[in-house]
């Protein structure tokens, strides 16, 4: 009889199969991606001859002064919490394998003392879950638009720390040109300093106007500080997101923003450009589909969850009695309604968070387009209007000053407006490169931080679904 029941083993192995879990599953397809979008180099590290390759690769950048392309290529092979994140596709394929398995069969065995003695009455039973035979087509389809969905969410995390990286590399930039600025300034007030000595000297100049210009040292001393601290603050945001420590921190940077482009590029269909590379749209549309296909998962199962077939043995006074069984449970309480709502109710969630998703990408890519424009126009402005306009006023003022016909108040005047025109074209490039990063990634596919913000969390993950087979 045991062997009558052991051949139901054979029979079950086969239906299962036999699957292996890939070293990087999916990661090929998140490389394609990545590579189409931005054009950079991804790499998962897990200990092979790879990471050695990428090793030598942010060795060899880091060699040279550092661009926003190769700080960003940096970041994309040596941030460990990228590294984390590609996990997140082992856990998924797991899930793919794990959707395609039979339940284990369940053996059971008991044995029974008669109270007057004599041989032992003996029960064993071989049990498997017939349903779930047939419901591994469909936990598979769902299991594979969920690992679908992962290599995007990826691939999104991907752009969003070379966005973050861009974004902190402009920002050193910026900062560097500040530093020089102010550095500039602290000359000029310690030589302006330096002739108002000896004008008090010769008697040409009261205390109050030397006092004047001592203060005005004194706040160009602070403003160098000041642009120090905040240019090594963000150096070191911009070397925690490379990844790096040690020695490698002391990176070289270009240290000038690139100048205005001739004109702002292609702005033509950029909420149809956007709508068609979107990330944002194409992770929640997956969702959806997976949401759809565990709906009619659970109203397939809604009444009957489990139906097991067996074989039953029993040995009695020495004889053996065998024949099938079946274990089917009897819906009088739970009818699976409560699933099938709440599977219902979270599909039409996520009906309406890509409808939410389409118009924050339409309403990012006017957005993009705006900053950009504005941006441009300011920084045009302050560079063909006001700071010639200011740089006259100040060469004018000084040549007035050291005919003695206007105060050292005056000069000062002049020349604070003067460093604030500087200051605010500075502020207007570094606005356009940012506003142009963030159309780039949106066109890219993925909406930047702020406008992600406006799309009621269209990406966020969503409540497992139902019983434990939800999520992702």
């Amino acid at each position: 009889m045991l062997r009558r029941m052991m051949t139901l083993v054979p029979v079950l192995l086969t239906l299962a199969g036999c699957q292996s879990i890939p070293a990087q599953p999916g990661f090929d397809a998140v490389q394609a991606d990545v590579d189409a979008r931005i054009g950079h180099r991804v790499s998962w590290r897990t200990g092979a001859e790879e990471d050695r390759q990428a090793d030598d690769a942010v060795r060899k950048l880091l060699a040279a002064e550092l661009t926003s392309a190769s700080a960003q290529q940096i970041a994309l092979l040596n941030n460990r919490r990228l590294q984390a994140a590609y996990e997140e596709l082992g856990i998924a394929q797991a899930g793919v394998v794990q959707a395609g398995l039979l339940r284990n069969p369940v053996f059971d065995v008991s044995v029974m003392f008669p109270a007057g003695g004599g041989s032992p009455k003996l029960d064993f039973g071989v049990a498997q879950d017939f349903l779930d035979v047939l419901l591994i087509p469909m936990r598979s389809r769902i299991a594979a638009t969920r690992f679908e969905a992962a290599k995007m969410q990826i691939t999104a995390q991907v752009l969003d720390l070379a966005h973050a990286t861009h974004l902190a590399f402009l920002q050193v930039q910026a900062d560097e040109q500040t530093l020089a600025q102010r550095s500039q300034n602290l000359e000029a007030a310690a030589a302006s300093y330096e002739f108002a000595q000896k004008l008090r000297k010769a008697g040409n100049i009261r205390n109050v106007d030397l006092a004047g210009e001592q203060a005005a040292l004194a706040q160009a001393k602070l403003d160098v500080a000041t642009a120090q601290a905040v240019l090594e603050d963000h150096r070191e945001q911009l070397t925690g997101l490379m990844g790096l420590w040690g020695e490698d921190t002391q990176w070289r940077i270009a240290a000038k923003l690139p100048d205005l482009p001739g004109d702002f590029g292609d702005l033509a269909d950029l909420e149809k450009r956007a709508i068609a590379a979107s990330l944002d749209l194409a992770i929640v549309n997956h969702r959806l589909n997976g949401l759809a296909q565990e709906l009619g998962l659970t109203r397939s199962t809604s009444l009957v969850g489990e139906f097991e077939l067996g074989v039953n043995a029993e040995r009695d006074g020495g004889h053996w009695e065998s024949g099938p069984s079946i274990a089917v449970p009897i819906p009088l309480f739970d009818q699976g309604q409560a699933r099938v709502a709440t599977a219902r109710s979270q599909m039409r969630r996520e009906e309406h968070q890509l409808y939410a998703t389409a118009v924050a990408v339409r309403s990012a890519a006017r957005r993009a387009r705006l900053r950009l424009v504005t941006a441009q126009e300011t920084a045009i402005y302050y560079r063909d209007e006001i700071m010639p306009l200011r740089a006259t006023i100040m060469k004018e003022t000084m040549l007035q000053y050291n005919a003695m016909q206007v105060s050292v108040f005056q000069l000062l005047t002049a020349r604070s407006q003067q460093i604030d025109a500087n200051r605010r074209y500075l502020e207007a490039v570094h606005e356009y490169w940012r506003a142009k990063a963030q159309l780039d990634l949106l066109l890219a596919g993925r909406m930047s931080e702020s406008d992600l913000s406006t799309s009621s969390d269209a990406t966020a993950a969503p409540t497992p679904a139902t019983g434990d087979r939800g999520g992702h």
